[in-house]
C-alpha cells in the first residue's frame, strides 16, 4: 500500500466558519485497477475506514498510526462488490454484491456470519440498516425490488417488499427510521412508510426527476443547519447536477430547494452532507465528480455555491466520506484509488 503525501490543490477556504483550511493529501492505492464505488468511515469513528471494491472485498483500514493498515479483508463475495453499510455499533458490516448475495461480516475477526441470496435471484445492487432497529436491513436489486430482510434469520421480512420502475440504485432512511426512500436507473424516487412494529413497507410518494437518468446516490439529513431546519434530501442524477430537496411533509413528499453543477453522466456518484454542519452558520455537501474532482458546495448560496475543490484523482470520483469530526476526509475512484484528505488548520 502507497503512501502519497503532498499539498492538495484546492480553494483556500471550507465552510462559513473556517476561513484558513487547507486539506492536504495522503493518499492509499488500495486495489490497482480496480474500481472502489463506495468508501465509509465507522460511525462516531475518527480513523476506522471501509472500502468496497469490483474485486469482490472489502477492506476494514485503521488509519492512525500511519501508515494506515488493512485490518481485515472481507472475502466470501463471488462477484463485484456493489455497496455496503456499517452497523450503528460497527461490529456487522453489511455488503451487497453483484453475485446476487448479501453478506453479514464480523468486523473484528473478518468472518462471513451468513450469506443471504438475493429473493428474487437477481443481482444486489445496494443496501442500508433499518436505523433503529439494526436487525433489519433493506437491500435494493436489478430487478427494481427493495427488500426488507432480517440478518438474524436471514429471511425476508413480510410486508417488506415493494417494486420500483427501475435497477435500485440508492437507499436512504430518515433519521427516525420510519420513511425509506429509494432511486432507480429510470430517473425516479420514491418514498416508503416503515411500519416499526412489523417491518412492512408501504409505498408513499414518487418523484421523477428526469425521465431515464439514474439516480446513484441519496442522503437523508433532518436538519443541515441553524438557517435550514427543514429535512433534506440529497441526490446524484446522472443530469450533471447535485440535488438538495426539501421534505415537505410525513409521507417524504419533496420539494426541489438548490441544484449544483457536477460532471455526471454515466458513474455511479455518492455525496454526503458535512456531519458536524449543523453547528456552523452555513452548510455545506460535498460530492464526488466525473471530471476527477471532489466539490464541497454551500447550500444556502443561490450563486457561487463552491467553495472548495480538491484535486488529486486520476479516475471518475464515485464515493466520498467524513469521519465523525471532520477532520479527515476520504474519496475513492474509478481507477481503485482512495485518498484521505486531511484537514489543516492555518
Amino acid at each position: 500500500m502507497g503512501i502519497l503525501c503532498a499539498p492538495s490543490r484546492v480553494c483556500p477556504s471550507f465552510g462559513a466558519e473556517s476561513t484558513a483550511v487547507e486539506w492536504l493529501l495522503c493518499g492509499s492505492r488500495f486495489w490497482p485497477l480496480m474500481q472502489v464505488p463506495k468508501v465509509q468511515f465507522a460511525n462516531d469513528d475518527k480513523h476506522l475506514l471501509a472500502c468496497c471494491s469490483l474485486d469482490g472485498t472489502i477492506s476494514v483500514c485503521q488509519l492512525v498510526p500511519t501508515p494506515p493498515a488493512v485490518l481485515q479483508t472481507l472475502r466470501g463475495h463471488n462477484g463485484p462488490v456493489s455497496d455496503f453499510a456499517w452497523s450503528l455499533s460497527n461490529d456487522i458490516i453489511v455488503s451487497t454484491s453483484l453475485d446476487g448475495s448479501m453478506c453479514i461480516w464480523n468486523t473484528h475477526d473478518g468472518r462471513c456470519i451468513r450469506q443471504i441470496a438475493d429473493p428474487d435471484s437477481a443481482q444486489m445492487l445496494c443496501c442500508t440498516f433499518q436505523p433503529i432497529n439494526n436487525n433489519l436491513t433493506v437491500v435494493g436489486n436489478s430487478k427494481h425490488n427493495i427488500h426488507g430482510v432480517n440478518i438474524s434469520t436471514g429471511k425476508k421480512v413480510k410486508g417488506g417488499s415493494s417494486k420500483l420502475t427501475g435497477r435500485v440504485l440508492s437507499l436512504s432512511f430518515d433519521s427516525a427510521g420510519r420513511i425509506l426512500w429509494a432511486g432507480d436507473d429510470r430517473g425516479s424516487i420514491f418514498s416508503f412508510l416503515f411500519d416499526m412494529a412489523t417491518g412492512k413497507l408501504t409505498k408513499a410518494k414518487r418523484l421523477v426527476v428526469s425521465e431515464g437518468s439514474a439516480i446513484t446516490s441519496i442522503s437523508a439529513r433532518s436538519w443541515i443547519s441553524r438557517e435550514a431546519r427543514d429535512p433534506s434530501l440529497l441526490v446524484n442524477a446522472c443530469i450533471n447536477k447535485l440535488l438538495l430537496y426539501r421534505v415537505v411533509d410525513n409521507e417524504g413528499a419533496l420539494q426541489l430547494k438548490r441544484t449544483f453543477p457536477v460532471q455526471q453522466m454515466s458513474h455511479a456518484l455518492g455525496s454526503i452532507f458535512c456531519p458536524l454542519m449543523s453547528f456552523r452558520q452555513g452548510a455545506c455537501v460535498v460530492t464526488g465528480s466525473e471530471d476527477m474532482c471532489v466539490y464541497f458546495f454551500d447550500v444556502e448560496r443561490a450563486t457561487k455555491a463552491i467553495v472548495n475543490k480538491l484535486q488529486g484523482h486520476s479516475a471518475a470520483v464515485l464515493g466520498v466520506s467524513f469521519n465523525c469530526d471532520e477532520s479527515l476526509l476520504a474519496s475513492s475512484d474509478a481507477k481503485g484509488m482512495v485518498i484521505i484528505w486531511r484537514r489543516e488548520q492555518k
